[in-house]
């Protein structure tokens, strides 16, 4: 006979079979109650099968089927209309595992597969629009999908513990996120558009391969916490200046658009029009030439906290404006020192460095 710890409040009903040593899922044991149980927790057991009769569970708001064998959810579990929260972490899962229409879950908030056996990003993730909170940390995911973006609704990411080695630029529309965790992964570089992330609060990125941040990070709007220890940014910094000279059709490029030279749709082919629309302005304030294809990579050393001195990536157009006083054009612009950097309002409170 399973003993089992009952909460129950009105007609709701709350049900915890954690740690009973349990080699397969206790339905026998909970029919009585199927009608009124809200939670169920069946966590820390031996089960391997989660049956199709999941599906009498219909008030079920809560379920936890952690750190088990489980290796496949059943296709009835779209049909829980009031399930939120689903915590499957620690089992042995993978994209195969789910039910091909997973995306139907109409109310899941709070969503758990970390610790499974994940190589692609689920695709059925993307369609469920009302997630607010996803974990799928310690997986062996590569890739990050540009359709992430339509988890409007998301406020919390958790991917650590992955594979990943870039991160798409399309997460800078999940305007809902105030918490990002991308440690532990192989991640090199960082899209410019994550600054589009107004309400993140909380930014992870320890133990990846971090040389430098992309400039816009200073301009994080709520960011008050940012871990980068364990990146080669921290240990090492980029100091090797590399460039190659550019081209007779950039260098003719850069003549028109350095001299305001007027052109219209008539004047050239409609490759030129676009490749002159492509320029790049050079981040010397001193500066104000313009790039297309050669431009130099120049790290930027800026103060965060008072305290810390991050390597940003800036791009330049020529080696002669990696001095804060060259000037590749005429400029009646102020002398700005090396250590000179816009910050935002609110300064981070904490980066974590070590």
């Amino acid at each position: 006979m399973i003993k089992y710890r009952i909460k129950m409040g009105g007609d709701k009903v709350k049900v915890h079979l954690s740690r009973k040593r349990l080699d397969k899922f206790p339905e026998d044991h909970l029919t009585e109650i199927q009608e009124d149980l809200v939670m169920l927790d069946v966590s820390r057991n031996s089960i391997q099968i989660i049956p199709s009769t999941i599906i009498n569970y219909q008030r079920l708001i809560e379920l936890d089927i952690s750190n088990n064998r489980v290796y496949r959810v059943p296709d009835e579990i779209v049909h829980l209309k009031n399930l939120r929260t689903l915590v499957c972490k620690n089992n042995r899962l993978n994209c195969a595992s789910l039910p091909k229409d997973f995306g139907r879950c109409p109310a899941l908030e709070t969503v758990n597969f970390s610790g499974n056996l994940f190589i692609d990003f689920p695709m059925q993730f993307c369609e469920i629009k009302s997630i607010t909170c996803l974990h799928i940390g310690g997986n062996r995911i590569r890739v990050l999908p540009n359709q992430i973006r339509e988890l409007e609704r998301l406020e919390h990411l958790y991917f650590g513990g992955n594979q990943l080695s870039s991160i798409p630029a399309e997460l800078g529309d999940l305007q809902s996120l105030v918490s990002l965790v991308l440690c532990d992964n192989r991640i090199e570089t960082l899209p410019p558009e994550l600054t589009k992330l107004k309400r993140l609060k909380s930014l992870s990125l320890h133990n990846n391969q971090l040389r430098t941040l992309p400039p816009e990070i200073i301009s994080f709007g709520e960011l008050c916490e940012l871990s980068l220890r364990g990146n080669p940014l921290v240990v090492r910094f980029v100091r090797d200046l590399t460039w190659q000279p550019p081209s007779l059709l950039e260098m003719s490029a850069r003549v028109v658009k350095n001299r305001n030279i007027t052109y219209t749709e008539e004047d050239l082919p409609r490759n030129l029009i676009s490749y002159l629309n492509s320029a790049h302005r050079c981040l010397n304030p001193n500066c104000n030439g313009v790039y297309f294809e050669s431009h130099i990579e120049h790290v930027k050393f800026v103060d965060f906290c008072g305290k810390y001195r991050l390597p940003l990536m800036q791009y330049l157009c020529s080696p002669n404006c990696t001095s804060p006083y060259a000037s590749s054009s005429s400029s009646s612009s102020e002398t700005e020192s090396e250590d000179d950097m816009p910050v935002s309002k609110n300064t981070l409170k904490m980066v974590l460095l070590g």
